[in-house]
């Protein structure tokens, strides 16, 4: 395998690990606690893996003349502002979690499809793109998106980490959690 083969491998793993993330920090919580707003600015879980599947349908489909062949409205010029982050009255859970799988699979094929020094147009940025660039920008904004899922849903139940299997961060009952957390509070306030 050549080096852009690795690179493109290396990119599409990066990838596919941020949305598994993602999505899975829908899992287990109640159809209020993926919809509810945790942040002044509305986030929530389920927003996020909808806004997600928007974005990846977008920059995998039409940047490389592959249009995503569903209907996308809340990326549309007459949605309303952050359509797309949060689910709408009739959206359910389930078909925005379909969406994001079908949006994932479309980005797969274009990526399995084309190289990484393949052209595409993206008419908000200005000059010319490649699959490569597009696969960089789409792996972190799934990885910041993942983050942010991270903490809102840690604000929801307390679960935190990068995945079922490895949460990633310090062991430690809650006791040690309260314990850490009451240092850093304390360091805080000396500088009040």
């Amino acid at each position: 395998m050549s080096d852009g083969g690795n690179v493109k491998a290396e990119l599409h793993h990066y990838f596919r690990q941020g949305r598994e993330a993602l999505l899975w920090k829908l899992d287990g919580v109640s159809e209020f606690d993926a919809r509810r707003p945790l942040t002044p600015t509305g986030t929530n879980l389920l927003g996020l893996v909808k806004h997600t599947a928007v974005v990846v349908a977008g920059y995998f489909g039409a940047v490389f003349d592959r249009p995503f062949p569903q209907p996308l409205p809340w990326a549309e010029e007459t949605a309303a502002p952050n359509d797309d982050m949060w689910a709408l009255p009739g959206e359910t859970r389930a078909r925005i979690v379909i969406l994001f799988h079908d949006a994932n699979a479309h980005a797969d094929a274009t990526i399995d499809a084309l190289d990484l020094d393949s052209p595409g147009d993206v008419p908000w940025w200005s000059g010319p793109v490649t699959l490569s660039r597009i696969l960089v920008h789409v792996v972190a904004e799934v990885h910041r998106h993942a983050g942010h899922a991270d903490l809102v849903r840690e604000a929801v139940d307390g679960s935190a980490g990068l995945r079922a299997d490895n949460s990633n961060l310090a062991e430690g009952d809650a006791a040690w959690w309260a314990e850490y957390r009451a240092r850093l509070q304390a360091e805080a306030e000396r500088h009040r």
